[in-house]
C-alpha cells in the first residue's frame, strides 16, 4: 500500500495516511493530526509518500538461479573441455 503525504491548507500540518490507491483522498484535516486547539476542518492537498522501498532478505540472489537445466549442462560441458587444453607455454630464464 503507498503510503500518501498530506498537507492541511488551513492549519499547515502535515502527516502520512497509508491508502490503497483505489481508496478515495482524505479531504479534511483530520482531529488528532490538527495541531489546532480548536478543530478547524481545513482542507488537505494529496501528494504521493516516499514510503519503504523494497527490502531483500537472505543470501542474496544470483542471476543463475533460474537458468534451465539445458543451459547449465552446456555450461558444465564447456568449462570441462576447457580445462583439458594446454596451459601456455612459460618463458625461460636467460642466462646472462
Amino acid at each position: 500500500m503507498p503510503t500518501y503525504e498530506y498537507v492541511c491548507l488551513k492549519c499547515q500540518a502535515e502527516f502520512d495516511v497509508s491508502q490503497r490507491m483505489s481508496d478515495e483522498p482524505l479531504t479534511q484535516c483530520p482531529k488528532e493530526v490538527c495541531p489546532g486547539k480548536k478543530w478547524g476542518k481545513g482542507k488537505v492537498k494529496r501528494g504521493v509518500g516516499g514510503g519503504a522501498g523494497l527490502l531483500f532478505k537472505g543470501s542474496g540472489f544470483y542471476i543463475t538461479d533460474y537458468r534451465s537445466s539445458g543451459y547449465k549442462s552446456s555450461a558444465a560441458s564447456d568449462s570441462g573441455s576447457s580445462s583439458g587444453s594446454k596451459p601456455a607455454p612459460t618463458p625461460k630464464p636467460s642466462a646472462s
